[in-house]
This record gives C-alpha cells, structure tokens and sequence, in this order.
C-alpha cells in the first residue's frame, strides 16, 4: 500500500524527488521573477527628496524613510548624523545610504504619541 497517495501507482513515486542542483535553480529562478525594478524620481522629485534630508539633518529630528531594494522593503530609521552632498549620501546609525535608493520619506513620530 502506498503511504504517500492512496491509490496511485507507485512506479511514479520517485519522480517526487529533486536533485539539489535542480531545486537551487528553480529556487533561483523564483527569486529573479520577484526582484523588483527601481523607478527613477523626475528633477523636481530628486530636489524634494534632497530638501527633506537636509532640513531633517539640520533639525535632528528622527525620519523614518524606505529604501529601495530588489527583494524587500528596507526601513531606515533614526537621526541623520551626517551628509555628504558632493556623493548625495547620508549617515544613520553610523551606516551610509545613498539619496538615490530613497523611494518614501516621512517624519518618524516618538513612541509616545
């Protein structure tokens, strides 16, 4: 009798199992078609973007801003302790970002409100 699927034939029981190789490929494959695509900001976007990075370095008032990235969404949150505005990257958390991979930016609210 077979365990895995009552009444089925057993000579095709085998074909359940995957080579390593194959299921690294197919697990590839999957994570390619779900890569996401980064969506270039217009002039005027890239110049809000900018004027909102500078005023929360000036205030050293926390952000909270999404970054781009191909697999997830990646949140940095905290102060801006630094900008470099020749490369258009900032510091949080003593870790450099760049301008350009911001994709949403939002004043970080305290934990109390």
């Amino acid at each position: 009798m077979n365990k895995l699927t009552p009444g089925t034939n057993m000579l095709w029981e085998s074909s359940r199992m995957i080579l390593p190789q194959h299921r690294e490929s197919a697990l590839r494959q999957q994570r390619e078609e779900t890569k996401r695509r980064r969506v270039e900001l217009d002039d005027q976007e890239k110049e809000q973007v900018a004027r909102f990075i500078v005023t929360a370095h000036k205030t050293r008032q926390p952000v909270k801003l999404r970054m781009f990235d191909e697999y997830e969404d990646v949140y940095v949150i905290g102060v801006i302790e630094w900008l470099d505005s020749l490369t258009a990257r900032f510091k949080v958390d003593g870790e450099w970002f760049h301008m350009e991979d911001i994709t949403e930016l939002s004043w970080d609210a305290p934990a109390g409100d």
